[in-house]
């Protein structure tokens, strides 16, 4: 009697009947060719799993090393010794040396923010934001702070349109009671440079609105009248 099954059906029977796959499955083994192509599959996998571990295990050993010195880089930046920061001491490693040694670890993005940091009191704002555009971080605090930094040295080079929208990342960025009144402060700013006062009035009113507790809500109201007077003229 002829199999008058859809190949459909026959694939159903196949997941269907755990002999009928046993049987497929050594079928398939039994070829040469088809073991030769399943080892050499399973033999890269099981090479990137090895490679993926490996290469983990060393950027975590990395990350641990250029912590280490990342320590008096930091303490020469808060200190204001600016150049040894950068550069180092001469002995120990400065924010430079520990992103062209440590790439791609923690403390190397870290090291962007700082030397942009670095850049934009040392009065060098292009430096500044070539370095804090390369820092990226899921934190909300130093994230925020990153984009409002890369206002301030757009501010500086008196590209106003750009400060306000870095600006308006950072306030958008997670926002928050503590820092976000602040970054809405500098967008104000940034827009009344550019002439949009009923946007620089409407950041203003984003601090009242959102944020009623803070202690910029009085500035805010004082200059969001003066603006909303200026758009109306």
């Amino acid at each position: 009697m002829a199999n008058t099954k859809t190949k459909k059906e026959e694939g159903i029977d196949i997941l269907e009947n755990p002999d009928m796959l046993a049987g497929k499955a050594e079928e398939f083994f039994n070829n040469q060719r088809n073991k030769t192509l399943v080892f050499s599959i399973g033999g890269l996998i099981a090479l990137a799993i090895v490679a993926f571990f490996g290469y983990k295990y060393y950027i975590t050993g990395q990350n641990d090393e250029a912590q280490q010195e990342m320590f008096q880089a930091v303490f020469y930046f808060e200190a204001d010794s600016l150049g040894k920061a950068l550069n180092g001491d001469g002995i120990n490693y400065g924010f430079l040396d520990i992103i062209d040694n440590y790439g791609g670890t923690d403390a190397a993005n870290l090291s962007n923010f700082y030397v942009g940091a670095t850049y934009l009191k040392m009065g060098n704002p292009d430096n500044a934001i070539n370095y804090l555009e390369s820092f990226s971080s899921s934190d909300y605090l130093v994230q925020a702070r990153a984009y409002s930094l890369v206002g301030d040295a757009q501010m500086e080079l008196e590209d106003y349109s750009a400060a306000a929208s870095a600006y308006d990342q950072a306030a958008s960025y997670k926002p928050n009671k503590e820092y976000s009144p602040i970054y809405l402060l500098k967008l104000a700013v940034a827009q009344e440079n550019l002439g949009k006062y009923s946007d620089a009035a409407a950041a203003y009113d984003q601090i009242i609105e959102d944020y009623p507790n803070s202690s910029l809500v009085q500035e805010a109201k004082k200059h969001k009248a003066r603006l909303l007077g200026l758009a109306a003229e």
